[in-house]
């Protein structure tokens, strides 16, 4: 890959996850079909993002971690609770019709973005609710199915995540991206490339250096960024990635 390519994955990952650990979501946006335009295949795209996207994950939890921002409770349990399925949506991604999941998964992340556009307090303020048996229990259900859509497409994932935080468990926005960004940027996505890697899928090692420097910067950057801006702000990210995503995974069809 030539001097301008390596520089446009560089900007291309900076970007897309800055983007993601501000919003709690999204890093594939930009990243993914960015493999695919530089001529990586779907399954070698998607491993090699997988991969890459870890980097998300360690840049934002170092900084969430220095700036003590997460509920280390609830960020343990969405690790735990949703690593089985993330398991299962890595082998599944290379038998089922993919363009058909993302245009669903499409629909249902537009709908995310209405719903938080219509509640207009949404995630606002910290108001603790569900810290029950049965409210963790019917949550780990809803993280289940969450995880398996982390594992098997490409973006969008952490998104349901954070919204599933404010609205089951009563986070805050702030909240919620700090804890989406630990347990499905850092966890669930490592997880999730070693078992499709497993599964199959072939990564292509000799960009995920330039992968890896973008995915850390854009993690931490995001992160600081998440922690110095208001829950409104961090509201109307969300939603602009939610119709921005939602949109694509549909026209994509």
């Amino acid at each position: 890959m030539d001097v301008l390519n390596t520089l446009g994955l560089f900007i291309g990952s900076l970007i897309s996850n800055t983007l993601a650990s501000l919003s709690g979501g999204g890093a594939g946006l930009i990243q993914f079909p960015l493999l695919i335009f530089l001529g990586l295949p779907f399954s070698i795209a998607l491993a090699t993002h997988k991969i890459a996207s870890v980097a998300l994950g360690i840049g934002a939890t170092i900084n969430h971690i220095r700036n003590g921002t997460l509920a280390w409770k609830i960020t343990l349990y969405v690790i735990a609770v949703g690593t089985l399925g993330v398991i299962l949506g890595a082998n599944l991604i290379l038998s089922i019709p993919v363009k058909f999941a993302e245009a669903a998964l499409g629909a249902l992340i537009i709908s995310l973005g209405i719903y938080s556009v219509t509640s207009k307090e949404l995630g606002q303020q910290s108001i603790p609710r569900h810290h029950t048996g049965f409210g963790f229990f019917i949550g780990a259900i809803a993280l289940f199915i969450i995880g398996i859509i982390n594992g098997s497409l490409t973006a969008g994932s952490g998104l349901f995540v954070t919204l599933f935080l404010v609205r089951w468990f009563g986070c805050d926005y702030k909240q919620a991206v700090a804890i989406t960004l630990v347990s499905v940027g850092l966890f669930w996505n490592a997880i999730g490339a070693v078992a499709i890697y497993q599964a199959g899928a072939t990564i292509y090692w000799p960009w995920l250096p330039v992968l890896l420097v973008g995915s850390l910067l854009g993690g931490y950057l995001g992160a600081h960024l998440a922690h110095q801006r208001s829950n409104q702000l961090i509201k109307r990210c969300f939603e602009a990635l939610t119709f921005v995503i939602g949109f694509k995974l549909l026209l994509d069809l």
